[in-house]
């Protein structure tokens, strides 16, 4: 079973907020989503904002990661992420508040609106609001 399995290190700017094994995990990246089981061959990425599964013996674990690095090595993977939450963190209201916000900028017929940031700020409060409680 050990072979089949790999160990995730999920760190964030104030804590290590997750640690252990896994024998699947999926989230997305500038390039798409991906799905990474043990033996991967190594690689990094952009993290881009959606859903982490990580799948582990006892079942699966969500979180809303928003934005980071990943490496990939063949027996671990490390997520370094600017920001990441679990359901039972994301406050749902303020997420409403900040989905609303950005649509609005998005919106806008002026020219010195920053759509990128306007987009971002949007897809982030999209995936807190799909894993609120």
């Amino acid at each position: 079973m050990a072979d089949k399995t790999f160990q995730v290190k999920v760190v964030a700017p104030e804590r290590t907020f997750y640690e252990g094994e896994a024998g699947f995990i999926e989230f997305n990246t500038t390039e798409g989503q991906v799905g990474i089981y043990a033996k991967h061959v190594p690689t990094t990425s952009i993290i881009a904002p959606g859903v982490l599964r990580i799948h582990e013996a006892e079942g699966v674990k969500e979180a809303a990661l928003l934005s980071g690095f990943v490496e990939v090595l063949q027996d671990s993977i490390t997520i370094l992420a600017e920001s990441v939450e679990w359901p039972d963190e994301i406050d749902a209201n303020r997420a409403k508040e900040a989905k609303i916000r950005a649509e609005r900028r998005l919106n806008k017929e002026e020219n010195d609106i920053d759509f990128d940031r306007a987009e971002l700020a949007l897809k982030r409060a999209i995936v807190r609001l799909l894993l609120a409680r």
